[in-house]
């Protein structure tokens, strides 16, 4: 397939020191770096990084980054795009520098904005310290998890799972019987993305990363509830790739997916299905807090004074 994971994933974010503390000791990422435009990177495994928190205040997706294993690849993704209407830009030299790639293109589909790259920036010599004790995240050649597009317009649903499998090599995996979610994978894992037709306000719906044990999981959603952090679905499994999780809110106001277990899938026997139930078990919603005093202790911990983990500013 041209693309082979979803690589990195860009956060526009309007309180940078409240992720840099959820993720570091909540989720168990490690702040890797801090750039010198605001740029504060999260990283999960031998990739300089998989997440970029950027400052410009939207609480929203800034882009999202799938990666493609060679030039051969990469070249013929461009012109698929060009083919199907879609016009990139080259990314500049302050913004590949900023990715830590070798290269890359930027679109966008229905206010979704993607980026096609190749040649990230590993640091095997430099081996990843989780911010928590983490056995650790399931990547490698699966990526960094998988995430859910909200197009601008629900009627560009179609477009969107269009562009995803005819210039960027996607390929079904399964839909919900009620038609408002759709389900693609490029490599081993059940999913990678999901495009969905509900109206929404945020180009991301949620975005899923998964750990090597299922302890990782249990001891985050204690600490997590401990801690005042809005579990907006309990514990449950999926009905499609099976992952055992749970959902909380991130400081950003959208959903992370934190879970274990995903099935992988072989393309030479896959068949693609659908599903009348988002969960075999559990992944029940609780009610939100109504008064301000229930928000408030909610986000207690958000709002704490925790000291995020340090790393030096560079000019990336």
């Amino acid at each position: 397939m041209p693309v082979s994971q979803f690589g990195y994933l860009g956060i526009g974010v309007s309180d940078v020191h409240k992720w840099e503390q959820f993720a570091t000791e909540i989720l168990g990422m490690e702040v890797t770096e801090r750039a010198n435009d605001g740029t504060v990177y999260l990283r999960m495994d031998e990739y300089h990084h998989r997440i970029a928190l950027v400052p410009n205040g939207k609480d929203d997706m800034a882009y999202v980054g799938w990666q493609v294993p060679n030039r051969k690849e990469y070249e013929e993704i461009k012109a698929k795009l060009l083919q199907a209407g879609v016009e990139y830009v080259p990314g500049t030299p302050e913004e590949i520098k900023n990715r830590h790639v070798s290269d890359m293109v930027k679109f966008d589909v229905s206010g979704i904005p993607m980026e096609v790259y190749i040649g990230p920036h590993v640091l095997f010599e430099r081996p990843f310290k989780p911010g928590r004790p983490i056995t650790g995240f399931k990547t490698g050649s699966l990526g960094l998890g998988h995430v859910g597009l909200n197009p601008q317009d629900p009627k560009d649903f179609a477009r969107v799972a269009q562009i995803l499998q005819e210039c960027l090599g996607f390929l079904p995996s399964d839909a919900g019987a009620d038609g408002t979610e759709r389900f693609f994978h490029c490599n081993g894992r059940e999913h990678t993305a999901v495009v969905g037709n509900r109206p929404s306000k945020k180009r991301i719906g949620h975005f899923m990363v998964e750990l090597d044990s299922i302890d990782d999981v249990g001891r985050a959603y204690d600490l997590a509830d401990e801690k005042g952090i809005w579990i907006n679905q309990r514990l449950g499994r999926h009905t499609n790739d099976h992952m055992i999780s749970f959902y909380m809110e991130t400081p950003s106001g959208f959903g992370i997916e934190y879970g274990w277990g995903g099935r992988l899938i072989d393309d030479k026997e896959w068949q693609v299905t659908k599903h009348d139930q988002f969960s075999m078990w559990g992944h029940r919603r609780p009610e939100k807090p109504k008064t301000k005093e229930e928000e408030a202790a909610v986000r207690k911990f958000l709002t704490s004074s925790s000291t995020p983990q340090t790393a030096q500013p560079t000019s990336r």
